[in-house]
Protein backbone atom coordinates (compact mmCIF):
# COMPACT_ATOMS: atom_id res chain seq x y z
CA UNK A 1 0.00 0.00 0.00
CA UNK A 2 1.82 2.93 -0.94
CA UNK A 3 2.29 6.20 2.22
CA UNK A 4 0.15 9.00 1.69
CA UNK A 5 3.42 11.24 0.81
CA UNK A 6 4.01 8.78 -2.42
CA UNK A 7 0.34 9.76 -3.92
CA UNK A 8 0.88 12.11 -6.63
CA UNK A 9 -1.21 15.37 -5.72
CA UNK A 10 -3.74 15.66 -8.69
CA UNK A 11 -3.43 19.72 -8.60
CA UNK A 12 0.52 19.09 -9.90
CA UNK A 13 1.21 18.58 -14.25
CA UNK A 14 2.49 15.15 -14.53
CA UNK A 15 5.65 15.36 -16.94
CA UNK A 16 3.60 14.44 -19.65
CA UNK A 17 1.51 17.69 -19.28
CA UNK A 18 4.96 19.85 -18.42
CA UNK A 19 6.98 18.89 -21.56
CA UNK A 20 4.09 19.35 -23.83
CA UNK A 21 3.00 22.68 -22.16
CA UNK A 22 6.41 23.55 -21.91
CA UNK A 23 6.87 22.71 -25.24
CA UNK A 24 4.47 24.81 -26.61
CA UNK A 25 5.22 27.85 -24.17
CA UNK A 26 8.84 27.52 -25.87
CA UNK A 27 7.38 27.31 -28.87
CA UNK A 28 5.36 30.76 -29.00
CA UNK A 29 8.33 32.27 -27.59
CA UNK A 30 10.60 31.16 -30.22
CA UNK A 31 8.11 32.04 -33.36
CA UNK A 32 7.36 35.63 -31.43
CA UNK A 33 10.88 36.59 -31.51
CA UNK A 34 11.13 36.85 -35.34
CA UNK A 35 10.69 40.09 -35.84
CA UNK A 36 12.84 41.70 -33.41
CA UNK A 37 15.38 39.34 -34.70
CA UNK A 38 14.67 40.18 -38.68
CA UNK A 39 14.81 44.25 -37.61
CA UNK A 40 18.56 43.72 -35.65
CA UNK A 41 19.73 41.60 -39.05
CA UNK A 42 19.41 44.94 -40.91
CA UNK A 43 19.07 42.79 -44.36
CA UNK A 44 17.12 43.31 -47.36
CA UNK A 45 13.76 41.63 -47.07
CA UNK A 46 14.78 38.68 -50.08
CA UNK A 47 17.81 38.24 -48.58
CA UNK A 48 16.41 37.14 -45.01
CA UNK A 49 13.55 34.86 -46.14
CA UNK A 50 16.04 33.58 -48.29
CA UNK A 51 18.45 32.42 -45.38
CA UNK A 52 15.38 31.54 -43.45
CA UNK A 53 13.61 29.21 -45.68
CA UNK A 54 16.98 28.11 -46.75
CA UNK A 55 18.81 27.28 -43.93
CA UNK A 56 15.56 25.31 -42.72
CA UNK A 57 15.47 23.46 -46.07
CA UNK A 58 18.73 22.45 -45.60
CA UNK A 59 17.84 20.61 -42.34
CA UNK A 60 14.73 19.35 -43.35
CA UNK A 61 15.53 18.33 -47.05
CA UNK A 62 17.94 15.16 -46.21
CA UNK A 63 15.92 14.28 -43.13
CA UNK A 64 12.77 13.80 -45.34
CA UNK A 65 14.11 11.65 -47.92
CA UNK A 66 16.13 9.33 -45.71
CA UNK A 67 12.67 9.13 -43.65
CA UNK A 68 10.07 9.50 -46.22
CA UNK A 69 11.47 8.73 -49.63
CA UNK A 70 8.81 6.42 -50.74
CA UNK A 71 6.53 8.62 -49.74
CA UNK A 72 7.77 12.00 -51.90
CA UNK A 73 8.17 9.31 -54.50
CA UNK A 74 4.62 8.62 -54.75
CA UNK A 75 3.09 11.79 -54.15
CA UNK A 76 2.25 12.07 -57.95
CA UNK A 77 1.83 15.13 -60.30
CA UNK A 78 -1.19 17.02 -58.77
CA UNK A 79 -0.27 16.68 -55.31
CA UNK A 80 3.18 17.81 -56.30
CA UNK A 81 1.84 20.55 -57.60
CA UNK A 82 0.01 21.71 -54.64
CA UNK A 83 3.31 21.34 -53.06
CA UNK A 84 4.58 23.38 -55.22
CA UNK A 85 1.95 26.31 -54.92
CA UNK A 86 2.68 26.11 -50.68
CA UNK A 87 6.33 26.83 -51.47
CA UNK A 88 4.80 29.87 -53.44
CA UNK A 89 2.55 31.10 -51.29
CA UNK A 90 5.13 30.88 -47.97
CA UNK A 91 7.74 32.57 -50.52
CA UNK A 92 5.15 35.52 -50.89
CA UNK A 93 4.19 35.35 -47.15
CA UNK A 94 7.56 36.15 -46.40
CA UNK A 95 8.62 38.61 -48.88
CA UNK A 96 5.67 41.05 -48.13
CA UNK A 97 5.32 40.54 -44.27
CA UNK A 98 9.50 41.13 -43.86
CA UNK A 99 9.13 44.00 -46.24
CA UNK A 100 6.54 45.68 -43.91
CA UNK A 101 8.92 45.77 -40.68
CA UNK A 102 10.93 48.28 -43.08
CA UNK A 103 8.00 50.56 -42.78
CA UNK A 104 5.52 50.13 -40.14
CA UNK A 105 6.67 49.03 -36.06
CA UNK A 106 6.44 45.58 -34.88
CA UNK A 107 3.54 45.77 -33.55
CA UNK A 108 1.13 46.28 -36.24
CA UNK A 109 3.04 44.50 -38.35
CA UNK A 110 3.00 40.99 -36.43
CA UNK A 111 -0.63 41.57 -35.28
CA UNK A 112 -2.00 42.51 -38.79
CA UNK A 113 -0.10 39.09 -40.06
CA UNK A 114 -1.52 36.61 -37.06
CA UNK A 115 -4.95 37.49 -38.56
CA UNK A 116 -4.36 35.30 -41.10
CA UNK A 117 -7.01 32.47 -39.98
CA UNK A 118 -9.74 34.86 -40.51
CA UNK A 119 -8.58 35.46 -43.70
CA UNK A 120 -8.61 31.45 -44.51
CA UNK A 121 -12.19 30.97 -42.98
CA UNK A 122 -13.30 34.06 -45.59
CA UNK A 123 -11.26 32.00 -48.77
CA UNK A 124 -12.63 29.36 -47.28
CA UNK A 125 -15.50 30.83 -48.05
CA UNK A 126 -15.56 32.10 -50.92
CA UNK A 127 -13.36 29.34 -52.94
CA UNK A 128 -14.44 26.02 -51.15
CA UNK A 129 -17.47 26.82 -50.14
CA UNK A 130 -17.16 26.24 -46.05
CA UNK A 131 -19.16 28.68 -44.54
CA UNK A 132 -17.90 29.75 -41.43
CA UNK A 133 -20.20 29.95 -38.03
CA UNK A 134 -21.63 32.84 -36.52
CA UNK A 135 -18.44 32.60 -33.60
CA UNK A 136 -16.19 32.82 -36.53
CA UNK A 137 -18.32 35.67 -38.45
CA UNK A 138 -18.19 37.57 -34.63
CA UNK A 139 -14.56 37.37 -34.62
CA UNK A 140 -13.89 38.42 -37.98
CA UNK A 141 -16.41 41.34 -37.50
CA UNK A 142 -14.43 42.76 -34.05
CA UNK A 143 -10.88 41.99 -35.65
CA UNK A 144 -11.98 43.99 -39.03
CA UNK A 145 -12.86 46.68 -36.53
CA UNK A 146 -9.24 46.48 -34.31
CA UNK A 147 -7.82 46.67 -38.49
CA UNK A 148 -9.85 50.25 -38.72
CA UNK A 149 -8.31 51.34 -35.54
CA UNK A 150 -4.69 50.17 -35.70
CA UNK A 151 -4.86 51.74 -39.40
CA UNK A 152 -6.23 55.25 -38.41
CA UNK A 153 -2.94 55.40 -35.51
CA UNK A 154 -0.37 54.43 -38.39
CA UNK A 155 -1.98 56.99 -40.68
CA UNK A 156 -1.65 59.61 -38.15
CA UNK A 157 1.73 58.66 -38.32
CA UNK A 158 2.45 58.65 -41.57
CA UNK A 159 1.78 57.15 -45.09
CA UNK A 160 5.06 55.50 -44.32
CA UNK A 161 3.60 52.90 -41.64
CA UNK A 162 0.17 53.12 -43.45
CA UNK A 163 2.55 51.52 -46.50
CA UNK A 164 3.68 48.76 -43.70
CA UNK A 165 -0.02 47.81 -42.49
CA UNK A 166 -0.83 46.77 -46.59
CA UNK A 167 2.69 44.91 -46.88
CA UNK A 168 1.80 42.91 -43.35
CA UNK A 169 -1.92 42.73 -44.96
CA UNK A 170 -0.63 41.38 -48.09
CA UNK A 171 1.83 38.95 -46.21
CA UNK A 172 -1.32 37.47 -44.40
CA UNK A 173 -2.88 36.93 -47.31
CA UNK A 174 0.14 34.59 -48.50
CA UNK A 175 0.02 32.82 -45.59
CA UNK A 176 -3.64 32.50 -45.44
CA UNK A 177 -3.19 30.91 -49.26
CA UNK A 178 0.22 28.96 -47.67
CA UNK A 179 -2.30 26.62 -45.75
CA UNK A 180 -5.40 26.53 -48.04
CA UNK A 181 -3.10 24.87 -50.30
CA UNK A 182 -1.27 22.93 -48.07
CA UNK A 183 -4.54 21.39 -46.46
CA UNK A 184 -5.17 19.54 -49.94
CA UNK A 185 -1.74 17.90 -49.77
CA UNK A 186 -0.53 18.03 -45.78
CA UNK A 187 -3.04 14.90 -44.66
CA UNK A 188 -1.37 12.60 -47.50
CA UNK A 189 2.54 13.50 -46.47
CA UNK A 190 3.95 12.83 -43.23
CA UNK A 191 5.23 16.50 -41.62
CA UNK A 192 8.84 16.27 -42.74
CA UNK A 193 8.33 15.12 -46.27
CA UNK A 194 5.78 18.48 -46.57
CA UNK A 195 8.00 20.80 -44.81
CA UNK A 196 11.18 20.19 -46.56
CA UNK A 197 10.50 20.50 -49.80
CA UNK A 198 8.36 23.60 -49.42
CA UNK A 199 11.18 25.34 -47.46
CA UNK A 200 12.99 25.00 -50.45
CA UNK A 201 10.49 25.71 -52.87
CA UNK A 202 10.18 29.32 -50.92
CA UNK A 203 13.86 29.26 -50.67
CA UNK A 204 15.10 28.99 -54.63
CA UNK A 205 12.18 31.08 -55.54
CA UNK A 206 13.01 34.27 -52.77
CA UNK A 207 16.78 33.09 -54.41
CA UNK A 208 15.83 33.80 -57.95
CA UNK A 209 13.76 37.28 -56.94
CA UNK A 210 17.09 38.10 -55.14
CA UNK A 211 19.19 37.48 -57.75
CA UNK A 212 16.84 39.23 -60.55
CA UNK A 213 16.40 42.35 -58.32
CA UNK A 214 20.39 42.67 -57.50
CA UNK A 215 19.66 42.05 -53.67
CA UNK A 216 22.99 40.42 -52.75
CA UNK A 217 22.87 37.37 -50.34
CA UNK A 218 26.32 37.68 -48.11
CA UNK A 219 28.56 39.94 -47.73
CA UNK A 220 27.27 41.71 -44.51
CA UNK A 221 28.71 42.08 -41.21
CA UNK A 222 29.45 39.18 -38.70
CA UNK A 223 26.62 40.58 -36.25
CA UNK A 224 24.26 40.63 -39.75
CA UNK A 225 25.01 36.86 -40.55
CA UNK A 226 24.55 35.93 -36.54
CA UNK A 227 20.82 37.41 -36.66
CA UNK A 228 19.90 35.80 -39.91
CA UNK A 229 21.31 32.38 -38.74
CA UNK A 230 18.99 33.22 -35.43
CA UNK A 231 16.24 34.16 -37.71
CA UNK A 232 16.51 30.93 -39.22
CA UNK A 233 16.98 28.57 -36.22
CA UNK A 234 14.97 30.00 -33.93
CA UNK A 235 11.66 31.22 -34.99
CA UNK A 236 11.84 28.70 -38.27
CA UNK A 237 13.13 25.61 -37.09
CA UNK A 238 12.96 25.43 -33.40
CA UNK A 239 9.48 27.57 -32.89
CA UNK A 240 7.68 25.90 -35.62
CA UNK A 241 8.72 22.19 -34.99
CA UNK A 242 7.47 22.77 -31.66
CA UNK A 243 4.02 23.99 -32.67
CA UNK A 244 4.08 20.87 -34.87
CA UNK A 245 4.89 18.79 -31.97
CA UNK A 246 2.69 20.19 -29.78
CA UNK A 247 -0.24 19.97 -32.19
CA UNK A 248 0.14 16.27 -31.86
CA UNK A 249 -0.12 15.83 -28.00
CA UNK A 250 -2.73 18.65 -27.64
CA UNK A 251 -6.27 19.71 -29.59
CA UNK A 252 -5.69 22.29 -32.64
CA UNK A 253 -7.78 25.14 -30.75
CA UNK A 254 -4.79 24.78 -27.34
CA UNK A 255 -2.18 25.37 -29.79
CA UNK A 256 -3.78 28.19 -32.20
CA UNK A 257 -5.05 30.09 -29.30
CA UNK A 258 -1.91 30.30 -27.19
CA UNK A 259 -0.32 31.25 -30.85
CA UNK A 260 -2.51 34.89 -30.13
CA UNK A 261 0.39 35.29 -27.47
CA UNK A 262 2.46 36.32 -30.49
CA UNK A 263 1.81 39.53 -31.33
CA UNK A 264 2.09 40.78 -27.36
CA UNK A 265 5.57 38.95 -27.11
CA UNK A 266 6.86 40.43 -29.72
CA UNK A 267 5.31 43.72 -29.17
CA UNK A 268 7.05 43.70 -25.43
CA UNK A 269 10.14 42.51 -27.64
CA UNK A 270 10.60 45.50 -29.32
CA UNK A 271 9.78 47.88 -26.61
CA UNK A 272 12.71 46.71 -24.36
CA UNK A 273 15.13 45.81 -27.72
CA UNK A 274 14.18 48.67 -30.48
CA UNK A 275 12.89 51.12 -28.15
CA UNK A 276 9.22 50.88 -30.13
CA UNK A 277 6.69 52.10 -27.56
CA UNK A 278 3.22 50.43 -28.72
CA UNK A 279 0.93 54.02 -29.16
CA UNK A 280 -2.98 53.94 -27.76
CA UNK A 281 -4.67 52.68 -31.15
CA UNK A 282 -2.04 50.06 -31.84
CA UNK A 283 -2.78 48.82 -28.11
CA UNK A 284 -6.68 49.15 -28.86
CA UNK A 285 -6.91 47.88 -32.44
CA UNK A 286 -3.75 45.41 -31.94
CA UNK A 287 -5.94 44.11 -28.63
CA UNK A 288 -9.46 43.76 -30.71
CA UNK A 289 -7.71 41.78 -33.60
CA UNK A 290 -6.33 39.29 -31.12
CA UNK A 291 -9.28 38.95 -29.32
CA UNK A 292 -11.23 38.84 -32.38
CA UNK A 293 -9.12 35.93 -33.85
CA UNK A 294 -9.46 34.42 -30.05
CA UNK A 295 -12.67 34.00 -30.49
CA UNK A 296 -13.42 32.85 -33.83
CA UNK A 297 -10.71 29.91 -33.51
CA UNK A 298 -11.96 28.46 -29.77
CA UNK A 299 -14.27 26.34 -29.32
CA UNK A 300 -17.54 26.23 -27.19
Amino acid sequence: MRSPSSRRNPALPTRWEASTYGGLVAGVLAVSSAAVLIRLAEAPALAVGVWRTGVAGLLFLPLAWALHRLALLRIGWRRGILLVASGVGLALHFAFWILSLDYTTVASSVVIVTANPLLVALASWAFLGEKPGRRTLVGIGVALVGGLVLAWGDLRLGRRELMGDGLALLGALAVAVYYIVGRGVRPHLPLLAYVGPVYGVAALLLGLASLGLGVPLWGWSGRSLAFLLLVALLPQVVGHTLLNWTLGRLPAVVVSSAVMAEPVVAAALAWVMLGEKPTPPTVVGGGLIVGGVWWAVRRG
